[in-house]
């Protein structure tokens, strides 16, 4: 997830809007046949926790998707072309509006936005929890219903609160979604993001054993952690050590160049084809999203350097 220093859209802030804001202040190869009908994509997703339903698969260790809010100065019809012509099958952090768009150019959905709270009013706050949930009850059978097999929500802005009643209320909060994602097979993904100047200021769930204390307590197959490579790397390093001992509880990845979040090539501190087979070496089968902000001036060129890098 992008950084809060990137212009935005929805009111009140959604997780994009956030997102937007911080990219811009920082600022898969797949080969196979053509994409499956949804009522296809939908029959494929079912037992495939976080997945790609459906999805054209090659030698390819981990399936990769990218983040549309990353590349918006790009049309999301034309992107959408790019993107599969370039041979990604699936898009990431897409509105529920937009999901039509992506499965009409033979793309998966891999992670929904159903605007189920927002990164700074999230699941930490009791007063919140009555919108989250009847976003999930409205938007997951739909997202089920089209093969979009992950949907997103977050941890929330600490605003004083301690760490102990955070984890309790996202606990609470969770456990009566739990249920909603299990009838539906559909995965609730909690996104772990970083809290310093530059990233998401004073976000609760900024470390990873905020994160699997809440997940391991809600204990559910359809609950699971949005590991951000990005974020994680800029709050507490260790990546390969940390999402190898926290795989059971992993259930989407994001990408990023630090510093900066921009393109995940030689002029950042991560290296990623390390980082890629570890999580393959995991056993993971979901999705792997970019969401780095090109600099190169050829957004669709940065892309398809950065899935032929991550293709192990």
């Amino acid at each position: 997830m992008p950084d809060p220093a990137t212009p935005r859209r929805r009111k009140p802030v959604s997780r994009r809007d956030a997102l937007r804001a911080t990219g811009a202040a920082s600022l898969g190869l797949l080969v196979g046949g053509t994409a499956n009908s949804a009522s296809a994509l939908a029959h494929a997703s079912r037992g495939s926790g976080a997945g790609a339903p459906g999805a054209r698969r090659s030698v390819n260790a981990i399936t990769q998707s990218v983040a549309r809010w990353c590349f918006e100065e790009i049309p999301l019809v034309p992107f959408c072309r790019g993107v599969a012509d370039m041979g990604l099958t699936a898009m990431d952090l897409l509105t529920v509006e937009e999901w039509p768009v992506a499965h009409d150019h033979g793309l998966t959905v891999s992670c929904g936005d159903v605007a189920a709270g927002t990164i700074e009013d999230g699941l930490n706050e009791t007063k919140n929890h009555a919108g989250i949930i009847e976003a999930f009850e409205r938007h997951i059978p739909h997202a089920a219903r089209v093969a979009v097999p992950n949907v997103i929500c977050f941890f929330g802005n600490r605003r004083g609160m301690e760490n102990g009643v955070g984890i309790e209320n996202s606990i609470r909060c969770l456990e009566a979604c739990a249920p909603i994602a299990e009838s539906e097979e559909v995965t609730i993904l909690v996104e772990v993001l970083n809290s310093k100047p530059g990233g998401h200021v004073d976000y609760i769930g900024d470390r990873m054993d905020y994160a699997l204390e809440v997940i391991r307590a809600v204990d559910s197959p359809r609950v699971k952690i949005l590991y951000d490579i990005y974020h994680m790397q800029i709050m507490e390093g260790d990546i390969i050590r940390t999402l190898t001992d926290a795989s059971p509880w992993i259930g989407h990845y994001h990408t990023g160049g630090v510093p900066g979040r921009a393109e995940i090539d030689d002029t950042q501190e991560l290296n990623y084809p390390p980082i890629v087979q570890a999580i393959a070496d995991t056993g993971f089968e979901g999705f792997m999203a970019h969401e780095f902000i090109p600099r190169s001036g050829d957004a669709l060129r940065s892309l398809r350097e950065a899935v032929e890098l991550c293709a192990i």
